[in-house]
């Protein structure tokens, strides 16, 4: 028994090192120290956590990945080279940036924008926005991701959303969603409009078709009290943010 013991710790500590050494993490590694990233952009790096979320979502090199509203192009920096030689990157809904500033670099001249056709109009609350039903134009997918962008539409723009992002994913396909933490039930207000409650998204998310597969607390911050609207220099970088992982039954 004894050397049975032996065998499994050294087995162990051999997945480990697989582990640390794997695929994503040498690309993730490898797209984090590209001298196309600014200094604003690393200094998000610690609070971000991209390999650890990327491996919570279960991304691999070689998955046909969806970012939704790619925004400044932060994670776009990170998933394009990871995907560009195994996989394929697309990004949908508010991707100018992407389009002028980076489709001319190296390492992101892979990337396949989607330009669905969109109704975007002012949402039910002030400073939101919504969006009618719309095909993305786009299927098989094995990955949908959105960072910080649920809590800029109302309830009916996000289910639009929803609503196409399952349609384009593969069956067994994933959806991962990170935003800022809204209390739960918390009435609408101004210093919680770009905050999300993650119950309610969950149940969009189900009404939508999708499994609730997992959550992780990889961004939980315990020193946000969630009082404060996220821009507040009280709390800006340091929010709590939700972790989701939902799956297109298969």
């Amino acid at each position: 028994m004894r050397i049975n013991h032996i065998v499994l710790i050294a087995l162990l500590f051999s997945g480990v090192a697989f582990s640390e050494d794997s695929p994503l993490k040498q690309k993730v590694d490898a797209a984090l120290q590209a001298d196309i990233r600014s200094d604003d952009e690393r200094a998000r790096d610690a609070n971000r956590k991209p390999l650890e979320t990327l491996e919570f979502f279960g991304i691999t090199p070689d998955m046909k990945v969806l970012e939704l509203i790619p925004g400044g192009g932060w994670y776009t920096k990170v998933l394009a080279p990871i995907l560009r030689d195994e996989g394929e990157l697309y990004v949908a809904i508010g991707t100018t940036n992407v389009k002028d500033k980076l489709l001319t670099l190296s390492s992101m001249d892979k990337i396949k924008v989607l330009e669905p056709e969109l109704e975007i109009g002012d949402g039910d609350k002030p400073r939101l926005r919504t969006v009618g039903p719309f095909d993305l134009g786009e299927t098989g997918f094995d990955a949908a991701l959105t960072f910080r962008n649920m809590h800029n539409f109302d309830a009916a723009g996000r289910k639009n959303i929803n609503d196409a992002v399952f349609k384009a994913l593969n069956k067994g396909g994933i959806y991962g969603v990170v935003d800022h933490t809204r209390r739960h039930m918390e009435a609408f207000n101004s210093e919680n409009r770009r905050r999300a409650d993650p119950v309610i998204i969950i149940k969009e998310l189900i009404d939508s078709g999708f499994e609730f597969v997992d959550y992780s607390d990889l961004h939980h911050k315990t020193n946000d009290e969630l009082r404060f609207e996220v821009g507040n220099e009280s709390i800006t970088g340091k929010t709590d943010r939700f972790t989701l992982l939902f799956r297109k039954p298969s």
